[in-house]
């Protein structure tokens, strides 16, 4: 049974191959098919890429801006929660009534004054803040309590015994503590709290009063906080969907937490033990319960090290991106299917005259020369159709004298005007590109694209004669191209007498010696050079001065340069050929009296262009 399900699975790929081919080999028959399926190939490739792009950089940058934004809030708030636990710890010291509290507590028990010290002393702390639900003194001697509570809108001091409290973990670390304090936290449990705390406690706060003298631990004050005040703080953390938060002292016990389960969670994952004791940060961390990931955001307190930590869904982070990738889809499928439509419109205008020109040319291939093609519009089809129908009309008149010959002849001739390129095509798409550069706000480039697209007009202008005021615009370009290159690295200064704006000199020439300091003087050095170009009149001719403060030339290389001069056009180096071609120009249009003349030493190069004031006299 193996062999025969094998057999018949390669049988069936064979088929399904047999007719994918038979199904490629129709849609690529006709030139519209290959067409529709070139432009939607493209189209799927550009918006596919772009929006997976976009979507990489959205989900990068959202991450960035979530761990940014999170950590300096946290950072605030944490300090403003420092600040809390600081107003705690200087509300538990009596400070400067220290030594009255300590003899009344000293003599509470036979003095009815020193009692009346303790329960004024109590109530003047609970009414000093609006976040406190009890305190208590427990006088560590006697195993006695005072407590101080609301009980239907009177607050009342009352008096107790209780002999337990000193076998309390929290009462163990206040007493071990060196600060004489420790935290409670009524989060996880709230066993072990000794007196009977109100429920709308979230955390104990126990101080260790000891005596002066003896350091003897004369009472213990606890007081029990509501989440009011933290809740106002904690206020100023926005939460959206499915981000917790969380307060975790020192000892990584939990004080405050949006989701316990989720805390226990962490917790038994350790990603909590890899949070730092001091600053700020984030981890990662996958949640196998939920199958989320969570980015971790934390900020460790820098007095106490108390850690707030907030963990925030990737989902929820990554939502914003979703949701353009989502929308990208979609436009990119409407878009996809409006260019289907236009792609074929368009592809079926380009197609059906080559359809109908191909027609006639079968006809004119079995010798019907009655064979002529519609010739309709202006674009290269009409074109193409019209030398069709002449190329016929002309075989027609000449098949009986040269008809190999003119055929022949037709052929070629058609192949000449189908290769034909226009110069101008080029600067045609320069100024496109400028156009869709200046749509998008790229002025810099828009600029480039520009000057470049002038300075490719100015080369094939077909003139070979210009005044000199066209040739300096034309370096004025060239130089913001070259500065585009090399920056603030080149300087250029032009000194230029008005009453040569207008003299004739050769196209380029100016910019031959231009380029040739460029490529000899700042291309050889890191430093910054300085170009100046400037030309003064003589008696009979003038003079085109390029100088640059580069390192100059050799005495060997410009022997070879002068050399050159005096070659053969037909022996010329292709290294040295800008400088010889400008030299061999000039003594083509103005004679011997015009030349290139080059003076160089260590402190740069200057290249000197002389031209007889009479203008052009050799052409």
């Amino acid at each position: 049974m193996c062999t025969l399900s094998k057999g018949a699975v390669i049988m069936m790929s064979g088929r399904v191959g047999t007719i994918l081919r038979s199904m490629w080999k129709r849609i690529t028959q006709k030139l519209v098919n290959k067409l529709i399926l070139l432009f939607t190939s493209v189209i799927i490739l550009v918006v596919g890429s772009l929006t997976i792009i976009s979507y990489q950089m959205i989900e990068k940058e959202s991450v960035n801006h979530s761990i940014a934004s999170t950590t300096n809030n946290l950072l605030l708030v944490n300090q403003n929660l420092e600040d809390y636990l600081e107003g705690m710890q200087q509300l538990a010291l009596p400070q400067l009534r220290y030594n009255d509290i300590m003899n009344a507590i000293a003599n509470e028990n036979r003095d009815y004054a020193a009692r009346m010290v303790i329960e004024n002393y109590l109530r003047n702390m609970f009414y000093s803040r609006n976040d406190l639900e009890a305190i208590y003194l427990y006088v560590a001697d006697r195993h006695q309590y005072y407590v101080v509570t609301r009980e239907t809108y009177n607050i009342t001091v009352r008096k107790g015994i209780n002999t337990d409290l000193p076998k309390l973990p929290w009462y163990k670390e206040a007493m071990a503590s060196t600060a004489n304090e420790s935290f409670q936290s009524f989060v996880e449990s709230r066993s072990d709290m000794g007196y009977v705390a109100p429920q709308a406690s979230f955390m104990a706060y126990h101080r260790v009063l000891r005596s002066i003298a003896s350091r003897h631990p004369q009472a213990v004050l606890s007081f029990y906080y509501n989440t009011s005040a933290v809740d106002e703080i904690m206020r100023n953390i926005p939460l959206g969907k499915g981000d917790q938060l969380m307060l975790i002292s020192p000892e990584r016990v939990p004080f405050y937490v949006n989701s316990l389960p989720l805390y226990e969670r962490m917790r038994d994952s350790g990603v909590l033990a890899q949070i730092g004791e001091g600053g700020s940060g984030q981890v990662t961390w996958s949640d196998s319960n939920s199958n989320q990931e969570y980015l971790v955001v934390y900020d460790a307190g820098q007095k106490d090290g108390w850690q707030l930590i907030k963990p925030i869904p990737y989902r929820q982070i990554y939502e914003a991106a979703t949701t353009t990738r989502n929308w990208s889809y979609v436009i990119g499928a409407l878009f996809l299917g409006v260019s289907i439509i236009l792609v074929t419109l368009t592809s079926n205008a380009i197609t059906r005259p080559l359809h109908k020109l191909s027609t006639q040319m079968k006809r004119f291939s079995t010798g019907d020369f009655e064979a002529r093609a519609p010739v309709k519009g202006h674009d290269e089809i009409a074109y193409l159709s019209l030398h069709f129908n002449e190329m016929v009309q002309r075989t027609e008149e000449l098949i009986n004298e040269r008809y190999r010959m003119k055929l022949v002849e037709k052929n070629a001739i058609l192949k000449a005007l189908e290769a034909e390129i226009n110069p101008h095509f080029l600067y045609n798409a320069l100024q496109a590109i400028s156009t869709q550069a200046l749509k998008r706000e790229m002025f810099d480039m828009a600029d480039m694209v520009d000057a470049l697209a002038q300075t490719l007009r100015y080369s094939i202008n077909g003139k070979d004669i210009v005044a000199a005021r066209e040739e300096l615009r034309h370096i004025e370009r060239y130089i913001g191209l070259q500065k585009a290159r090399f920056g603030a690295r080149l300087r250029v200064e032009v000194v230029w007498e008005d009453t040569l704006m207008e003299l004739p000199i050769p196209r380029l020439s100016v910019q031959t010696l231009v380029e040739n300091s460029i490529k000899h003087a700042l291309e050889k050095v890191s430093s910054d050079i300085l170009i100046v170009i400037s030309a003064e009149s003589g008696a009979t001719d003038a003079t085109i001065a390029v100088r640059d403060n580069g390192p100059g030339i050799s005495e060997d290389k410009l022997k070879v340069v002068l050399d050159s001069f005096d070659e053969k056009w037909e022996d010329r180096e292709s290294e040295h050929i800008g400088l010889k071609n400008l030299n061999t120009r000039l003594k083509l249009l103005y004679g011997d009296q015009a030349g290139l003349f080059i003076l160089t030493d260590e402190t740069g190069t200057e290249m000197r262009m002389q031209i007889p004031r009479g203008g052009v006299s050799h052409v």
